[in-house]
């Protein structure tokens, strides 16, 4: 059996988010499935529906948003018949335009909330591990920079990481990372071919990692789901601030979900030039076209 790594990515559009991140949950191929029936049961229990009923899917944006905190607070904790029923109303009149009501707004807030909460639960249930990596929105690719054919560092460094992980539990795992646009995706699929077979280091890590990924389209994939809220939670709302990781967070998301996101996380051992040291899942890269390492 193997590891299978669903991976996103967050702040891409160098807008509002304080960083841009990489990255996803691993979880065992023998827990996928009940993983899986369980999102559903918990998407249904949260909302009273499957969201793809009504063209959603499940996302970290539309989940921990600004207004959903705001949405859940404006009135007392609903039932959960009371929720429900008016989730389902408030997701139909979405469909159409119509005006919602406060208490529709209130409901679909907390259900929101709850969803996010019920994500992480199920993902240290079933053994997860969440692996990113965070650099400053807006860095600025070197007038000069000559590697656009190979792996930005940071991504390296994730599979790095990945590879840690599967080395400590002897196990292969392979890439499942969420599709875009054909053309990035091929550059993608290029740069990593190039990794695993022209770089030293590469063919060392595919010792482990399956060089070759899997794309797969987010809103039919609940992994890849979960996977975009750990990832947004983590560029809101986890900060290593020795590692100068330190931009401004959005509290009620370190709050709530601070905790998750740190158990959460890869802890082992990496090795590198005969040197042992302990290396986490989330991690930061200042600037990820300075001098390359590691390839």
């Amino acid at each position: 059996m193997a590891w299978l790594f669903f991976t996103d990515e967050s702040g891409h559009d160098h807008n509002s988010m304080p960083y841009e991140v990489h990255g996803g949950i691993a979880i065992h191929a023998s827990r996928l499935w009940p993983f899986v029936q369980d999102m559903q049961q918990l998407e249904v229990r949260c909302f009273g529906c499957r969201l793809y009923e009504f063209g959603k899917e499940i996302k970290g944006s539309k989940l921990v948003g600004t207004q959903h905190f705001k949405f859940a607070r404006q009135g007392a904790l609903l039932s959960d018949a009371d929720r429900q029923r008016l989730c389902h109303s408030f997701l139909g009149k979405s469909r159409t335009s119509t005006l919602h009501r406060r208490a529709e707004f209130t409901a679909y807030g907390q259900a929101c909330l709850q969803m996010a909460r019920g994500t992480f639960g199920l993902l240290k249930r079933h053994g997860a591990v969440l692996l990113a990596s965070a650099i400053l929105r807006g860095v600025q690719k070197p007038a000069d920079y000559q590697f656009d054919d190979y792996l930005r560092k940071d991504i390296v460094f994730l599979l790095e990481r990945y590879f840690y992980f599967l080395d400590q539990k002897q196990e292969h795992g392979v890439l499942v990372m969420d599709e875009t646009e054909k053309h990035q995706d091929r550059r993608l699929v290029a740069r990593l071919e190039k990794y695993f077979t022209s770089t030293d280091t590469g063919r060392q890590r595919s010792r482990w990692i399956v060089p070759t990924p899997f794309f797969v389209s987010s809103d039919m994939t609940y992994a890849v789901q979960a996977a975009d809220v750990c990832i947004y939670c983590t560029n809101w709302g986890f900060r290593i601030p020795s590692r100068g990781m330190n931009a401004e967070t959005r509290r009620e998301i370190a709050t709530t979900f601070g905790s998750d996101l740190a158990e959460l996380q890869f802890r082992g051992q990496g090795y590198r030039d005969g040197r042992i040291f302990d290396t986490y899942g989330i991690f930061y890269v200042p600037d990820p076209y300075e001098t390359r390492t590691g390839q």
